[in-house]
């Protein structure tokens, strides 16, 4: 759990604001505190928007901003005739 991004969330509840937390931190745990709140999540490519729910709490915020993409196996040239 990285401390700046857990004063970045205390703030934003105190402040009452809606807007996301931008974070490159995808090894931080999601804490109680979190619940509620929208974080962008830098998967290396761009940020991805995850908003906490309580089934959450434990988890990292990295498990949900994947890196890779698989576009599936190639179909089958001799299949298709």
């Amino acid at each position: 759990m990285d401390l700046h991004l857990l004063k970045k969330a205390e703030t934003a509840q105190d402040g009452g604001s809606n807007a996301p937390i931008k974070t490159w931190s995808r090894r931080s745990t999601i804490l109680p505190q979190f619940v509620g709140l929208t974080f962008n999540v830098y998967n290396g490519r761009k940020f991805v928007p995850v908003s906490v729910n309580e089934d959450m709490v434990g988890m990292k915020l990295g498990e949900f901003a994947p890196t890779r993409f698989f576009p599936g196996h190639a179909a089958d040239k001799k299949g298709k005739r």
